[in-house]
C-alpha cells in the first residue's frame, strides 16, 4: 500500500501456501550470492565482470526472443531462456577477459539500479507524464555511471557490487514475504501501468534495499577492499614481464659472446720491421750462382741460396 494509506485485508500477516521447492531453493541460493556479492564483491573482480556479461546480455536477448517475432515464428519460453542463455555467457566471457568492457557493464549496471530507484521515489510524488521519461533517465543515469566506472574502477566497483547484492537478497526475502509482489510492483511503475498497492511489510522489504547497500558498503571499503587493487595486481604482472624479457636477453647476450669463434676478437700482430740488406735482389743472387758455377768453389755463408728461389739452369 502506499504511505498513509489505510491497510487492506489482505495485508494481515497469515500463513503463506506451500512454496514451490525449485523457486525456494534458487531464491535461499540468490539470496546467500547476493551476500557474498555485496560483502566480497571487489575481492571477486573476474566473478563480478563475468555476472554483469551475463545478466546484460541475456537479459537483452531474452526480451528480443520473448517478445519479437525471430525468422517469422514465435519462440517458446524454453526457447528463448536457451537462446539468451548462451549468448549470455559469451558476453560474460568477453567482460571477464576484457577489463574496460567488465568496467563498463558494471557501471550501466549500477546506473539502471540507482535510475530505478529514484524513479520509484518519485513515483508517488512526481508521476512521470511520458513513458519517455523513465526510459531516458534509466539510460542516461546508467551511461554516466558507466563512464564513472572507467575513472574510478574501484569505488564505483564496490559501489555496484554492494547495490547489487543488496537488491537481489530483497528481491529474495519478497519471494519469500510477499512471492514477488514487489518485483511486479516496480515493474509496473517503470511501464507506467496502474500498480496494486504494496503491504506495509513490503515496503518494509523495499526499505531494506538502501540500508543493506550502504552496510555492504560500509563493510567492503573498512575491511574487505581495504588496502587491495586490482590496477596494481594489473601492473605488478606487467613489471614481472618486463624483468623476465630483461634478464632474458641478458642471458642471450651472454651465450652469444661466449660461443663466439677464437679468432673473432683477436688482436693483428704487428708489423715486422725490416732494415736495409735484409732482402738481397734476385739479381744479385743468381748472378753469384753463375760465378759460382763457373769458378767450381763452394758457395761462402755470404752467398747462401735463398730457398725460395728458382734451381739454377744448367748450359749445355
Amino acid at each position: 500500500m502506499e504511505p498513509g494509506a489505510p491497510p487492506a485485508p489482505r495485508c494481515a500477516l497469515e500463513p503463506r501456501a506451500p512454496y514451490e521447492p525449485g523457486a525456494a531453493a534458487l531464491c535461499a541460493l540468490g539470496a546467500l550470492f547476493g551476500l557474498v556479492c555485496g560483502c566480497f564483491g571487489y575481492r571477486c573482480f573476474k566473478a563480478i565482470m563475468f555476472l554483469s556479461g551475463l545478466l546484460f546480455g541475456s537479459t537483452v536477448i531474452f526480451l528480443l526472443c520473448y517478445k519479437e517475432r525471430v525468422l517469422e515464428t514465435q519462440l517458446s519460453l524454453e526457447a528463448s531462456a536457451g537462446i539468451a542463455l548462451g549468448i549470455g555467457l559469451l558476453c560474460g566471457l568477453v567482460t571477464m577477459l576484457l577489463r574496460s568492457v567488465g568496467l563498463f557493464t558494471t557501471g550501466l549496471l549500477l546506473g539502471l539500479l540507482l535510475a530505478t530507484a529514484a524513479l520509484l521515489a518519485a513515483a508517488p510524488v512526481l508521476p512521470p507524464p511520458s513513458p519517455w521519461v523513465p526510459a531516458g533517465s534509466l539510460l542516461g543515469l546508467a551511461l554516466l555511471c558507466a563512464l564513472l566506472a572507467l575513472q574510478w574502477p574501484k569505488a564505483l566497483t564496490v559501489l555496484s557490487t554492494a547495490v547489487f547484492g543488496a537488491a537481489v537478497v530483497v528481491v529474495c526475502a519478497d519471494y519469500f514475504v510477499e512471492t514477488l509482489a514487489l518485483v511486479l510492483y516496480v515493474y509496473d511503475r517503470l511501464r507506467l501501468a496502474p500498480a496494486e498497492p504494496l503491504c506495509w511489510h513490503s515496503w518494509v522489504v523495499l526499505g531494506a534495499w538502501p540500508a543493506l547497500s550502504l552496510l555492504a558498503v560500509l563493510l567492503q571499503w573498512k575491511l574487505t577492499a581495504d588496502g587491495f587493487s586490482h590496477t596494481d595486481v594489473v601492473l605488478s604482472r606487467r613489471q614481472k614481464r618486463l624483468q623476465l624479457l630483461r634478464i632474458r636477453q641478458k642471458e642471450a647476450k651472454r651465450r652469444q659472446s661466449l660461443a663466439a669463434p677464437e679468432g673473432t676478437y683477436r688482436r693483428k700482430p704487428p708489423p715486422v720491421k725490416r732494415y736495409a740488406g735484409d732482402v738481397l735482389a734476385p739479381s744479385y743472387i743468381r748472378s753469384l750462382r753463375d760465378r759460382q758455377q763457373e769458378s767450381g768453389s763452394a758457395p761462402g755463408p755470404a752467398a747462401a741460396p735463398d730457398s725460395t728461389a728458382p734451381p739454377p739452369r744448367r748450359r749445355p
